[in-house]
């Protein structure tokens, strides 16, 4: 297995994306680390499969926008285990409007979430990851970085900021042995859709327009993105830095 002995935090993990790479790494042999702020029951399910997979699961609450609940985890990994090898920044938010109808409360959380945590963990993950021999940062973006999409203007804004924030984590960290990427997703349906009941069927709409919309058929799916974050942790893409990913089906490359 790629990843036996590893130790891997994904931020966000208790559902989705973040769930669906915190069990591919641990499929791989890597014991997890479950990160959430909010609801401690999806975490807390996370965390029983990776147990049934055989590996260690640690769960910590911790708002990943505020640097000091930021820093207090990143303290508690190393007291606990003395060192990390993966860091996967998955956690992300956002509000969902018209550019008329932003405030200046939401561009401050979004962008705090969403890109200022990245660089953050990266200070606070990089000596942790150098005591080892070096690791593997992977961050999570997305498609509305630099694509136009629906009522997503503070999200792709932190999206853009996240993809340069990877640019330069890659150069400066390489001489700690660090590798450094992104990932960016084109639309995939996860279990967030049950919290947005009455937005539902709009946001199915969007999904199943995408999918038509896109070669192959179909959209993007949580395993899809688990696959290529774990190929991006392992040795054989130790000379891939600084890039984004894209991985959705081809539908970005449609006019």
């Amino acid at each position: 297995m790629r990843f036996e002995g590893k130790l891997a935090l994904v931020t966000g993990s208790g559902r989705g994306i973040g769930k669906a790479i915190a069990l591919r790494l641990a499929q791989e042999g890597a014991d997890i680390v479950v990160n959430f702020f909010r609801n401690r029951a999806p975490a807390e399910e996370t965390a029983a499969e990776i147990r049934q997979l055989g590996r260690n699961a640690t769960i910590i609450k911790a708002n990943v926008g505020d640097v000091v609940a930021l820093e207090a985890m990143f303290a508690e990994i190393q007291n606990r285990f003395g060192g990390l090898d993966i860091l996967v920044n998955n956690a992300a938010s956002g509000y969902n409007r018209p550019v008329l109808e932003q405030r200046a409360k939401g561009w401050d959380w979004t962008m705090n979430i969403n890109a200022r945590a990245a660089l953050f963990a990266a200070q606070y993950a990089t000596p942790m990851m150098a005591q080892r021999g070096g690791g593997t940062i992977v961050n999570m973006s997305s498609i509305g970085a630099n694509r136009v999409l629906p009522e997503y203007v503070i999200v792709g804004a932190s999206k853009a900021a996240l993809e340069a924030v990877t640019r330069y984590l890659a150069v400066e960290l390489a001489p700690h042995n660090i590798v450094v990427n992104a990932v960016s997703a084109g639309a995939v349906e996860t279990d967030a859709l049950k919290h947005f009941p009455q937005m539902r069927e709009v946001i199915e709409e969007r999904l199943d327009a995408m999918a038509a919309a896109t070669p192959v058929g179909r959209n993007v799916t949580v395993e899809d993105i688990a696959g290529v974050v774990a190929f991006l942790c392992s040795s054989d893409a130790a000379m891939i830095r600084g890039q984004v990913i894209v991985i959705d089906g081809g539908f970005t490359l449609r006019p």
